[in-house]
């Protein structure tokens, strides 16, 4: 049964979830328990449980869906318009700034470590986050190719699926090195095949 909330109430449960989220960023999931969360956020045990009954795992499950959405909501408006050379470029320089911002903060890292094998509903979170996230390059990718602005024989799934592992590896190392040049040659190495070789570039 779906329960809804009053804004209020959706404000509070929204509060618990955002700062959750930051002190698995900062410290990671596991080191991060319920009464952090408590003192971080200034709530009381009583309004965490209502709003996550089963505690832990529930709270969890919301953080993981939370950062999977900030992943996207950061690469937005860019993302969601692909269609120009110009734009490709856009969304690369705005993806390549936000990660140099985040640095070990990185939303990422916990996602794709932690979060993201925490349980079945998690790992399906973040598949999901993946999914959603191939697919925006690859219709970019559609745009481009359709508009003759790239070589024909361009392969679409292929092209964004290295693009998306690019960003994935570099902000893996991101975090481990706090390099971001490692981030930055992944993705434009990725991108070669729309910026690098492509008919007006």
């Amino acid at each position: 049964m779906v329960v809804r909330l009053t804004s209020r109430g959706a404000a509070t449960k929204r509060r618990l979830v955002e700062g959750a989220a930051l002190l698995m960023r900062e410290q990671g999931a596991a080191e991060t328990n319920l009464e952090q969360v408590l003192q971080v956020t200034a709530m009381s045990k009583s309004q965490l449980f209502h709003y996550f009954p089963d505690g832990r795992t529930g709270l969890l499950l919301a953080v993981t869906d939370f950062e999977a959405e900030q992943v996207m909501e950061a690469q937005r408006p860019h993302i969601d318009d692909l269609s120009t050379l110009e734009s490709w470029r856009a969304w690369r320089d705005a993806l390549v700034r936000h990660y140099a911002l985040l640095g070990q903060r990185c939303p990422m890292g916990a996602l794709t470590s932690e979060l993201g094998i925490s349980s079945p509903e998690a790992r399906r979170a973040v598949s999901d986050l993946f999914d959603r996230w191939e697919g925006a390059l690859m219709a970019g990718v559609q745009s481009v190719l359709v508009a003759g602005l790239v070589p024909g024989d361009v392969p679409v799934r292929d092209t964004a699926r290295c693009i998306l592992t690019a960003i994935q590896g570099g902000v893996v190392m991101l975090r481990a090195t706090d390099r971001l040049s490692y981030l930055e040659t992944a993705l434009d190495v990725a991108l070669r095949p729309i910026l690098g070789v492509s008919k007006s570039a």
